[in-house]
């Protein structure tokens, strides 16, 4: 069965959960199209610093601001720059007037779903295609056998986008950069050490073009991520079923480093999972085209070296459905408006992330990273 909506977003992060809630607040409503089977069919990963210039400016769009002052982290944005011998390069406190406070990924979601009238997001309906049918028109098929029809299709699908070929040959290419998370939990308790190592916000360790990066959980686990310049089939030599061996073919690329900084990896409860760091070329744009656009990872999917990824998103839903608000009944206005802010917008904020992962991954990365911390620490 074919159903239309006016304005179909796909994809239910938060990025087109902004656009849905700031369309809504402006008297427009939006259906949200999402694969997942629910709200809570997975966790939605670690912290996120959500930033003055784009996360916040998007929540005060979307009038959320004051719930997020409620769910941000105490204390998470304190930072600390260790060298591999485990030398403390930078050791920042956190004192409660910077502007990027942290907060956990989930809980952010479950304001902006909160935010949402019962039944915008439409769960369990994964993408398979998509159709332009005329008049700037378009049609959505999903995995279910269902499908929509809208005037305004929105893609904010992510790096994998199935809205993107309507608009751009690009895809994502391979930045050299894999990952590696861990997970330490109930860390003051059982892994005491290490949650000294990390502190109470932020961490990295960087050297010999690889790092460990780490953040503190509201929960009080440590989320690590072992970052390593390597061939994009490097992953695929190791076996992540077995998690003793995935952290020792890790931990092979960090030998000589300090015990405490290894045992971030060693240490760590349950087994180590991989991701490869894609990236859209910086500058990605494309010609308008009637009746469909994209936001967040689906428009400029960056490395996450900048932490602007989920600000950006946030900015980009509260940026287009503001576009909409300000021209009613001329949707082709609103996009071509909205778009001739994305792509300035996304171009920066990529050619940042791209510098910085030369930055922390060349060969002098952790005096770079020092001298900055140490220079500006506000801009870290």
């Amino acid at each position: 069965m074919t159903t239309h909506h006016p304005i179909a977003i796909i994809g239910g992060g938060l990025g087109g959960l902004t656009a849905a809630r700031v369309l809504h607040a402006n008297g427009t409503e939006a259906a949200v199209f999402d694969l997942e089977a629910s709200a809570g069919a997975r966790t939605q990963g670690g912290m996120l610093d959500i930033h003055e210039d784009s996360g916040q400016m998007a929540l005060h769009a979307a009038g959320l601001h004051e719930g997020f002052r409620g769910i941000v982290h105490e204390g998470g944005q304190a930072m600390r720059l260790l060298g591999p011998d485990g030398t403390v390069h930078v050791d920042e406190d956190d004192d409660g007037t910077g502007t990027r406070p942290e907060v956990d990924r989930g809980a952010l979601r479950d304001l902006l779903l909160d935010s949402l009238p019962d039944g915008t997001v439409h769960w369990g309906r994964k993408a398979t295609g998509v159709r332009p049918i005329g008049g700037g028109r378009h049609e959505v098929a999903f995995a279910d056998g269902s499908a929509v029809t809208t005037d305004l299709l929105v893609g904010a699908d992510g790096a994998w986008s199935r809205v993107r070929p309507l608009l751009s040959p690009a895809g994502p290419a391979y930045t050299g950069i894999s990952l590696v998370e861990t997970d330490l939990l109930d860390a003051d308790t059982r892994h005491p050490r290490a949650a000294a190592v990390v502190g109470t916000g932020s961490f990295m360790c960087l050297g010999d073009r690889r790092g460990l990066l780490a953040h503190r959980e509201t929960d009080g686990s440590l989320h690590i991520y072992t970052a390593l310049r390597a061939d994009e089939d490097w992953i695929d030599t190791i076996d992540f079923g077995d998690g003793a061996a995935a952290k020792a073919a890790v931990l092979a690329h960090f030998e000589g480093w300090h015990q405490d900084l290894r045992a971030l990896v060693a240490d760590a409860d349950g087994a180590p999972v991989p991701r490869r760091i894609h990236a859209l070329p910086v500058g990605h744009r494309w010609d308008r085209v009637p009746g469909v656009t994209l936001l967040g990872d689906a428009a400029h999917l960056m490395s996450p070296f900048a932490g602007e990824g989920a600000n950006l998103a946030m900015l980009d839903g509260a940026e287009l459905g503001l576009a909409v608000a300000a021209h009613p009944g001329d949707l082709e206005a609103a996009l071509a408006a909205y778009e001739e802010g994305l792509f300035p917008r996304g171009e920066a904020s990529a050619a940042e992330s791209a510098a910085n992962l030369e930055i922390m991954f060349g060969g002098h990365g952790l005096e770079r990273m020092a001298e900055f911390f140490t220079s500006a620490p506000e801009a870290g």
